[in-house]
């Protein structure tokens, strides 16, 4: 590691490219003092020799200096500091990312269980155009893994759980994510060759970034290469740290930040928080309290009026076999327990004998009394 003298923070360097070791840096900066950090770190690829295609041209593989390591204890060593240094400088409630293949995420995933990160998922990105296994003796490599964790179990965190179903046609967005490599007019070229070997694709980041920050957060890189995670912060409106030790890297990253020109901000446009998730509670009583359902209305389960509850003045719902509980409590029991919102799942009848979701006198309820 470097022996250069550790930098001194007076305030949190935003928005910039900070060269050095990151362990060093890190340890610098405030504790407690990012949202979110994304990291792509050496993956100790363990290449011994060149590959080469079936026409005897050179694959161009990662075979730079910073991913070589003496044996499995050093890199050890090396990813335990990093990590850790990770954690002092996130944020309670923020998360951590870390992005790599078979060779580094498993010995990553108990290293970050050891040290008190709480994994959350693991992501499979598959790669629908990944390099072949040019010698055939392997399966090819066509997905890469992320590790997502909070910082210690039970901790609060970001994420917009609504904005990845947008992102997903309306459906609950699942844990494969299935997107090219970084090719094309995004991949950075020098004289012909790539400029960085292991450049990810900035749709990659920006579910990472959309789903699990908000604007304004301060998202850390430590290991920020040719920048895609600063590129895609800064479109997306959030703050950014970069931290990397190689010259030519922060270059293209410079390069690549200079041509951004990011929409002005609007926070109806890049605020995709589940407003109703962090709206104020209203309890369901409240809405018989306040006259907004009357008891011994009935109420109807997913609009099927042969599946009726009839509202109780203490603010329960009762079944016509007896059965009484809460409007999540009876949803449950008739989806055969099966979790319920309830607030989604009963309608009543509007004054035009229309079936409306209970969730609308909700928002009536807090509209009255101006509760945001």
């Amino acid at each position: 590691m470097s022996t250069d003298p550790t930098p001194s923070f007076e305030e949190l360097p935003l928005d910039q490219i900070l060269q050095g070791d990151c362990v060093q840096i890190m340890n610098a900066l405030p504790e407690r003092c990012v949202d979110l950090i994304f990291a792509d770190p050496p993956y100790n690829l363990q290449l011994r020799q060149p590959l080469w295609r079936p026409n005897m041209t050179k694959v161009n593989a990662v075979d730079e200096t910073w991913d070589q390591f003496a044996d499995f204890a050093a890199y050890d060593e090396f990813s335990k500091s990093w990590l850790s240094a990770c954690r002092r400088v996130l944020k309670d409630q923020g998360t951590l990312w870390v992005i790599g293949t078979y060779h580094n995420i498993f010995r990553i995933g108990k290293l970050m269980q050891d040290l008190g990160f709480w994994i959350l998922n693991d992501v499979v990105w598959i790669k629908t155009n990944p390099m072949p296994n040019f010698r055939g003796v392997r399966f090819t490599n066509a997905h890469e893994t992320l590790i997502w964790a909070s910082k210690f179990k039970g901790a609060k965190y970001t994420f917009n759980h609504h904005a990845m179903k947008n992102l997903n046609d309306g459906l609950q967005m699942r844990s494969d994510w299935v997107l090219p490599i970084c090719s094309g007019k995004e991949r950075i070229r020098i004289d012909g060759k790539k400029a960085h070997a292991t450049q990810k694709p900035e749709a990659l980041l920006y579910r990472v970034i959309l789903a699990s920050s908000k604007p304004a957060d301060v998202i850390l890189d430590p290991f920020l290469g040719s920048g895609t995670t600063a590129v895609v912060a800064k479109k997306l409106h959030r703050h950014w740290i970069g931290i990397e030790a190689d010259e030519t890297y922060i270059r293209l990253a410079r390069q690549r930040l200079e041509q951004v020109v990011a929409e002005p901000f609007d926070e109806s446009v890049f605020d995709v928080s589940d407003a109703k998730r962090l709206a104020p509670r209203v309890e369901f009583a409240r809405l018989v309290e306040d006259g907004f359902l009357q008891p011994g209305q009935p109420l109807f389960f997913q609009r099927d009026i042969a599946q009726v509850g009839w509202v109780k003045a203490d603010g329960h719902l009762r079944l016509s076999n007896g059965i009484e509980g809460s409007i999540h409590r009876l949803g449950s029991f008739l989806m055969k327990g099966s979790p319920c919102n309830g607030w989604q799942h009963w309608y009543f009848r509007d004054e035009q004998g229309e079936m409306r979701p209970i969730d609308l006198l909700r928002e009536r309820y807090r509209q009255r009394y101006n509760l945001k």
